[in-house]
């Protein structure tokens, strides 16, 4: 009779190789609202991300006990219609 060899054994959390998170995402803020996500606005120092929270229960937890809200600090240009402009449209 033969004995079995023992399977090599694996480790229990397999590492990535360096992992570098795409900047895309970044890139399209700086675009749309002029401003690198990735450098503080305080000191100009470069951020870096330490997590992501994909838990939608805790993003809500954290969003009322910071007391967040979604409005707009800024506010929307009034831009004159076009019939408002002309005379001829009255």
């Amino acid at each position: 009779m033969r004995k079995r060899e023992a399977a090599p054994s694996r480790p229990l959390i397999i590492e990535d190789e360096h992992y570098v998170p795409s900047r895309g995402w970044a890139e399209m803020i700086k675009k749309v609202y002029e401003v690198d996500p990735l450098i503080c606005p305080s000191c100009g120092g470069q951020r870096r991300i330490i997590a992501f929270i994909e838990d939608h229960n805790a993003i809500d937890r954290i969003i009322q006990h910071l007391k967040l809200t979604f409005a707009s600090s800024q506010t929307q240009p009034q831009l004159p219609m076009a019939a408002e402009e002309r005379a001829e449209y009255l």
